[in-house]
């Protein structure tokens, strides 16, 4: 098991903030894990007793709606923390996250998080940024919602997704999300987003191999209406 004042990982999240006695004593303490594909990392509503390092992998966090639709409100990706909201606000976790692909995390027990979150301001402060990045975010959501139709929301999940987490050796996208996953992204019925993807490939934006997606031009993407 690695330990965390040598982890390569910590440099991409707030726990950079963390004085090297701390890490070592967060180290002592952290449990690693390996999740499957498909696996449920936690459930909306559960209480989270920690904070999740994803060490590697990709997992979507998401929230089930009234009408039994799940919204995918956010891909958390290798090097970014989980939970850190219900760390703070003493609530039950808001979202569900589960894994994209094979992941490595490390859990954190919340004794040992909280007591550097009050006697370390710098990593506070660093806390705080994040949580503030991700309302940003949710804002843009809302926004995009509103504003936007579900063509221009998909090119745009698209491109966010290729400069995100790149691609494979055979130029599609790197990360694998079902139909039903994307227009989970974009807040549509599945059979909308597979109708709109078969619209972008008919004006070669994008090509598809088996399951995964390529984009063909990655502008002309950006420029959709």
């Amino acid at each position: 098991m690695g330990k965390c004042e040598q982890c390569i990982i910590k440099q991409f999240n707030s726990l950079k903030s963390l004085t090297k006695d701390e890490l070592i004593r967060i180290s002592g303490c952290k449990t690693s894990k390996k999740i499957k594909k498909g696996s449920i990392i936690f459930e909306e509503g559960e209480v989270l007793n920690g904070v999740y390092c994803v060490k590697d992998g990709i997992c979507k966090l998401s929230k089930l709606s009234e009408n039994g639709k799940d919204q995918i409100v956010k891909m958390v990706v290798k090097g970014q923390l989980l939970g850190q909201r219900s760390l703070i606000s003493d609530e039950s976790s808001n979202l569900q996250a589960v894994a994209l692909n094979d992941m490595e995390v490390c859990f954190i027990p919340k004794s040992e998080i909280i007591a550097d979150l009050q006697k370390n301001p710098k990593f506070s402060f660093d806390v705080l940024k994040d949580m503030a990045h991700d309302l940003k975010e949710a804002d843009n959501i809302i926004v995009n919602m509103a504003q936007k139709s579900v063509k221009q929301r998909l090119a745009e999940a698209l491109v966010y997704i290729h400069d995100s987490f790149g691609v494979n050796p055979d130029g599609t996208l790197s990360v694998l999300l079902s139909r039903e996953d994307y227009a989970n992204i974009v807040g549509t019925a599945t059979e909308s987003a597979i109708r709109v993807l078969s619209q972008l490939k008919k004006e070669k934006l994008i090509s598809t191999v088996g399951k995964y997606i390529k984009i063909e031009n990655l502008e002309g993407l950006k420029r959709v209406e």
